[in-house]
């Protein structure tokens, strides 16, 4: 994905450095990009939104799994062609995939000026004033820079919403994961740190906030002062303006009953658990050092959903992992069919190496993997079209986002999360924003269709008398 920047933060001075970042992979990684940016705006430098007119390109790499790494490579061999046909441009290389194969990466790119893992970005302002060209160097010493407002941000995307990075690292020893070592063990920004920073998000327009982290409801473990995220999230929620709340990342390990009933008390805190499972069989979760058996992760669900009434939880699975029988995934398929999440992400097991799952036996063939891929998001299609069929005719919140690529105006509910869940369509055009009160009229597999009840907030709608805000539907099935 290329940074989206928002024209009233970019530098004007004509003598400036014009500098063009494209981000990849996740929205952790996206923080990065814009902390990237706002350093670059900090020390003069202009940043443009093409390419072809920048003096430095930056590409902010994901070295995750064997698709992501694709993509970075692709995006850095593109962009390396401009510096062929203008050889006085400099091309800078950033993130995971560096941390990972920082050396090999200097040896197969020699069209690279300079390489910065994880926890150096904040030497790029140094590397664009240092000019020339020459021998690449690498950056690599530190796994991961945590946010601060001493650093600035260049917010891409909606003015209205953004993500808050809490925490960086982990320390779990799941057997398919890389993360760890790249990223570090787990640290937890201070409290107060992320909420100054919240409040700063707000007055700047921000009215949604979604919290990331490798590993969210560890935060403040490891500080031994008394921070927690239930107690994060009771501070966030004090914070004049701010509207929405999400959850995104959850390891089920710390899924407490105080944050489970926090979620639940405070109106802010969107109902909406991201918690990734990754299987069901107890032989597949001991393989993949998951720390839990089938029957804790669905008493974990029950104990999420009657502590959270009408919570959505959004998970993921891993399909085709090594040694997985047909009847592991038989199991896994039966699962999801019967627990009926909201929301489900399938990915193929993708062979790592310096992960302990790389060496395991049974690693099974590409076809097989994409096979049960297929029947895993089928079975989930229907359980979510199912969902947005009960939606039809209820009263909802919506997050008004503006237009997509086809003019359509949409927005978004508390329980869809921003780029990996669907969408809201309008049938009527509302600023983006706002929160709007909206009959649903139609369901599709995963997108909704909505017609507006009123042109305003919803504090603006209160005094409707047939409409249920979102504090009187918990238990109605979002």
């Amino acid at each position: 994905m290329r940074a989206r920047v928002r024209v009233d933060t970019l530098s004007a001075s004509p003598m400036a450095m014009k500098v063009y970042l494209q981000s990849l992979g996740c929205p952790k990684n996206l923080v990065d990009s814009e902390t990237m940016l706002g350093l670059v705006a900090r020390d003069g430098g202009e940043i443009v939104l093409d390419p072809a007119a920048a003096d430095v390109v930056v590409v902010n790499t994901c070295g995750f799994i064997g698709d992501a790494k694709k993509e970075s490579i692709e995006a850095i061999l593109e962009l390396g062609r401009l510096k062929e046909a203008d050889p006085t441009k400099r091309l800078i290389v950033t993130g995971c995939l560096v941390q990972r194969y920082g050396a090999e990466l200097q040896d197969s790119l020699p069209e690279v000026d300079a390489f910065l893992g994880t926890g150096d970005f904040d030497r790029l302002p140094q590397l664009l004033n240092k000019g020339g060209t020459g021998d690449a160097t690498i950056y690599g010493g530190a796994a991961h820079l945590l946010p601060d407002l001493a650093i600035p941000r260049v917010r891409t995307g909606h003015f209205f919403s953004a993500y808050l990075k809490i925490s960086e690292g982990c320390d779990h020893t799941c057997s398919f994961c890389i993360i760890p070592k790249i990223r570090g063990r787990h640290e937890s920004r201070a409290l107060d740190s992320v909420v100054a920073e919240a409040s700063a998000l707000v007055r700047d327009g921000v009215i949604e906030l979604n919290l990331i982290g490798q590993d969210l409801t560890a935060y403040g473990r490891e500080r031994r002062d008394g921070s927690s995220l239930a107690a994060l999230l009771r501070e966030l929620a004090r914070i004049d303006g701010l509207r929405w709340i999400r959850l995104l990342y959850n390891y089920p390990r710390y899924v407490t009953d105080e944050l489970l009933d926090t979620i639940a008390q405070e109106e802010k805190v969107c109902s909406y658990i991201d918690m990734p499972l990754q299987h069901i069989s107890d032989r597949m979760l001991r393989a993949m050092r998951r720390e839990r058996d089938g029957a804790a992760v669905r008493r974990l669900i029950d104990r999420m959903r009657q502590r959270v009434p009408g919570v959505a939880i959004r998970t993921s699975f891993i399909v085709g992992f090594p040694g997985e029988s047909d009847a592991d995934f038989a199991e896994l398929l039966t699962f999801v069919k019967e627990a009926h999440f909201e929301r489900v992400g399938v990915f193929c097991y993708s062979r790592e190496e310096g992960t302990a799952a790389a060496s395991l036996p049974g690693q099974l063939p590409e076809r097989v993997k994409r096979h049960r891929f297929g029947l895993l998001m089928r079975a989930q299609a229907n359980v979510a079209a199912a969902f947005n069929r009960r939606l039809v005719g209820s009263t909802q919140e919506v997050l008004v986002c503006g237009e997509d690529d086809q003019g359509r105006c949409y927005g978004r509910l508390f329980s869809q999360a921003p780029e990996i869940d669907g969408v809201v369509f309008l049938r009527e055009q509302s600023p983006p924003g706002r929160i709007e009160l909206t009959r649903i009229t139609e369901s599709g597999t995963y997108d909704l269709m909505g017609s507006l009840l009123s042109h305003g907030t919803v504090e603006d709608a209160r005094s409707l008398p047939d409409v249920a805000l979102k504090s009187d539907q918990r238990g109605a099935g979002l």
